[in-house]
Formats: C-alpha cells, sequence, structure tokens
C-alpha cells in the first residue's frame, strides 16, 4: 500500500501544506502566543515531521533529533482551545493545499494532527521529564493510525 508520504505528494505536497497551515497560525489570534515570531525554518521543520511521520525520509530524526519538538513544546501551556484550533487550521491548510480528499487519508491526517497535538499539549505542561509523554522518537503513522498509547488527560 502506498505510504501516506507518497499519497500526500511527497515533500513537494506536505511543504505546500506546512506553509499554508504555518501562514494560518501566525495570523490567527488564539495561536499567535504560541507563535510569537515567524521563524524561517519552521515550515521546513514541520515539512521533515510530517514527511518522516508519514512514511517518508528521516531528515527530522537524523537532523534535528526528537528532543528539538520536546524543548520548542517545553512551556508554551498550550489550551485545549489552542490545541481544537490548531488542529482546525491544520485541515482547513489540507483542503486548501489540495491534499488528497478521500476519506482513508483525512482521517489518517486528522488522526495524526489529534494525537500530535495532545502530546504537545501535555508536553507543554510538563515541569520536568517525568511529565513528558513517552513518545520519544518520530512516530511512523500509517493508513490504520500509530501503536503510540493516548496522551494522559
Amino acid at each position: 500500500m502506498t505510504s501516506l508520504y507518497a499519497h500526500a505528494g511527497g515533500d513537494e505536497g506536505l511543504h505546500r501544506l506546512e506553509e499554508i497551515f504555518y501562514a494560518k497560525v501566525l495570523a490567527d489570534p488564539l495561536l499567535q502566543a504560541l507563535f510569537p515570531e515567524a521563524k524561517p525554518h519552521h515550515v521546513r521543520n514541520l515539512s521533515w515531521f510530517t514527511a518522516e511521520s508519514f512514511g517518508g525520509p528521516d531528515r527530522f530524526t537524523r537532523d534535528l533529533g526528537f528532543k528539538h519538538i520536546i524543548d520548542v513544546h517545553r512551556h508554551l501551556r498550550i489550551t485545549e482551545e489552542q490545541r481544537k484550533r490548531f488542529v482546525d487550521l491544520y485541515m482547513e491548510a489540507v483542503d486548501e493545499a489540495e491534499l488528497p480528499a478521500d476519506p482513508a487519508f483525512r482521517k489518517a491526517v486528522r488522526e495524526h494532527v489529534e494525537f500530535g497535538s495532545l502530546v504537545a499539549m501535555q508536553n507543554s505542561h510538563a515541569e520536568n521529564d517525568a511529565d513528558l509523554y513517552p513518545l520519544h522518537e518520530v512516530p511512523r503513522w500509517t493508513w490504520a493510525g500509530d501503536d503510540q498509547q493516548e496522551p494522559a488527560p
């Protein structure tokens, strides 16, 4: 079966998605506090993370390492309202980027971003390493989801 990465259009499709998404979060009043300034490398890093998660190249792990994603979320204190808005904007960006609209793909993408946003929210409130979600590598997402457990409430 084709990977989510290939189905999304590979690097080109995912970069287009993340560019649209990043512009949305920078302009969103609820999410601006989490993204106080535009960072030119953010689209690249998010594209690399999504590509690797969806079965593409492992550039995120090789060049940045998973600790990077933990560090960028640390102490942000993401609220449930912000998390939900993040997911909504992401799915809007999937539409605007004209990624495949088939239900199986859209379901996998939504599950991926829901899971990731819950992990990020938990990690953003972690006072120490024991409070972090116990994920220490980029999750490999497939059409059926991921074998990671749900983040703790």
